[in-house]
């Protein structure tokens, strides 16, 4: 306590010579260097306010004799005013002040000055209108209306004089000049996360003079980013475009917030749509120029973490959420799908935009089909033209992940032998650097498993045993290549989840097949993924759902 109480005296020091220097000069270098202390200033506040509520009025002034002149000439400070939460706790410092039973003449005059500085304060800036009743009423003085409409107006002045400015366009008589933009840029600076300077910011982003050349102030972009980021300010969807077109930091930022965040929770596709969403990106994404930056971060997260199941499940869930902003922006598309897919043939996309919740299930087969011969004239025979090759194509394919889910699902609940069209899709999706030897040897494989597993159905009763050695899972059959064990896995959990007589043994067949905790995270991811596809598709059985759920909730006190 004692060290921190050093340490307090200390820092006070420091700061009344600081509030002195910014009280007696207003130059751009002191609105400059008081904006780049804001938050330290802040954090001081805190803490004094933490030490004077523990005293009395009495105390406080034998403490810290110059308390008052720190107090005052913050006060008169707007830039510690505006920024964040300083006016609040300044408040605090001074209700410190106020004796509660003054003793003599020299507190009542106290409390006189410090009502004073109190109704300076709540009347420079907006506060709600509860707080300011229950504030002015125990220091016996009514709101003062003046200095907030004041503000509001002079706000309201500008964002009519920048959205002029924007219409004028090259009418400079009227135009409000570029050292006046970015003059006005930095003085928001330290005020943007006020409410009242949020049509303000608002139109500063989306104010496009002529110039070559960026004429707001750096620090306005990456102060706007950071209270966006943080929840602190509220942006339209307009706003956000045009921060993140002109200040392309502030894009990569958000990218960097949004993996932080699925890197620091649980792999969950409803946790990670609902991050997704909280991002704005998938809005944003609506232009081109965004989605394509958006793509390539995607692009690379993948390629530097080997294919991660987590960066698969957050690129299929962005995607669907950009569809979605995508048809609610407009029926009719303002670009052409080439312009957000310029890597994959216009027909191949056009085909995975098809949702299969939009198809009848009888026309899944076919859909499928003419996916997989697309996808296969691209790879193997290579006629990409001008179009990506195999790597572009599945990158493409895995954005509508739904499709390769339908596969595996529809070579289980078929009759037939298993289409080669729908094998290869499935082989391609799991291992697209493979050649066609590798590929026709993995489809050989998922063929083999199938048909011993479609013959167990036909049945009159198995045990878990029977599905493990079905799967070529048990330690007589030999070791098969790395590719297919996913594969492989996938395909036995949806025969666990889809055949009836399969439910009863279905936690002894995972316990079977999950040896490793790895396994056991595949299989984790693999059953939340199918939750949340059957969610959007309402194609699952009550049965499978119910014992999808039972199963996801065992694995995960496991993981």
């Amino acid at each position: 306590m004692a060290q921190d109480s050093v340490g307090l005296s200390s820092d006070y020091q420091f700061w009344m010579q600081k509030v002195s220097t910014w009280d007696q000069a207003s130059t751009v270098e002191t609105q400059q260097d008081t904006c780049l202390h804001l938050p330290r200033f802040q954090e001081f506040l805190r803490q004094m306010y933490e030490a004077l509520k523990e005293m009395d009025s009495n105390t406080v002034i034998e403490r810290f004799p110059t308390i008052g002149q720190l107090l005052a000439k913050t006060c008169r400070n707007p830039f510690i005013l505006a920024y964040d939460e300083s006016q609040k706790i300044l408040i605090w410092c001074l209700c410190c002040l106020i004796n509660k039973e003054p003793q003599n003449s020299g507190d009542s005059k106290l409390n006189s000055w410090t009502r004073g500085l109190l109704c300076h304060v709540l009347s420079a800036f907006r506060f709600d209108i509860r707080e300011v009743g229950l504030f002015t009423q125990g220091l016996g003085y009514a709101p003062a209306d003046y200095y907030p409409g004041l503000l509001k107006n002079m706000v309201l002045s500008l964002v009519s004089e920048l959205r002029e400015n924007h219409l004028n366009g090259f009418n400079t008589q009227r135009r409000m000049t570029p050292e006046r933009v970015r003059a006005l840029s930095r003085v928001c600076v330290p005020l943007i996360t006020l409410p009242d300077f949020e049509p303000l910011v608002e139109a500063l982003l989306t104010c496009h003079g002529c110039e070559p050349q960026e004429v707001l102030w750096p620090e306005f972009f990456d102060a706007v980013s950071e209270a966006f980021l943080l929840k602190k300010i509220s942006l339209p969807t307009s706003a956000v475009v045009c921060l993140w077109l002109r200040h392309l930091p502030s894009l990569e930022k958000a990218m960097l917030h949004l993996f932080e965040k699925l890197i620091s929770s649980e792999r969950n596709f409803l946790r990670i749509e609902r991050f997704v969403r909280d991002s704005s990106l998938p809005e944003a994404a609506c232009h081109p120029a965004i989605f394509r930056i958006v793509d390539e971060t995607f692009r690379y997260a993948l390629l530097e973490t080997d294919g991660a199941p987590e960066i698969l499940a957050t690129i299929q869930v962005f995607t669907r959420c950009f569809l979605e902003a995508l048809e609610k922006e407009n029926k009719q598309l303002k670009f052409a799908l080439r312009t957000y897919f310029p890597y994959a043939s216009p027909s191949l996309v056009t085909a995975l935009l098809q949702h299969p919740k939009d198809i009848p299930q009888g026309l899944w087969h076919q859909s499928l089909q003419h996916i997989s011969e697309m996808l296969r004239e691209i790879v193997e025979d290579q006629t990409h033209g001008s179009y990506g090759g195999p790597s572009d194509c599945w990158f493409a394919f895995i954005h509508f992940g739904g499709w390769a889910d339908v596969a595996a699902e529809q070579l289980l609940r078929s009759e037939a032998d298993p289409p080669e069209a729908v094998l290869w899709l499935l082989a391609f999706s799991y291992s697209p650097r493979d050649g066609s030897q590798q590929r026709a040897q993995t489809m050989e494989e998922v063929k083999a498993v199938l048909g011993r597993l479609l013959k167990l159905l036909r049945s009159p009763g198995f045990s878990a045993r029977d599905v493990q050695a079905a799967a070529g899972q048990s330690r007589e059959e030999a070791p098969r290549p790395l590719e297919c064990g996913p594969l492989i896995r996938r395909l036995l959990l949806n025969f666990l989840l889809w055949a009836p007589g399969a439910h009863a043994i279905a936690q002894e067949v995972i316990t079977l097949m999950a040896p490793t905790r790895e396994i056991t995270h595949e299989i984790t991811g693999f059953l939340d993924q199918t939750l949340y596809r059957w969610d959007h598709l309402c194609t699952a059985a009550p049965a499978s759902r119910k014992l999808a759920s039972e199963l996801l909730t065992e694995l995960r006190g496991q993981v």
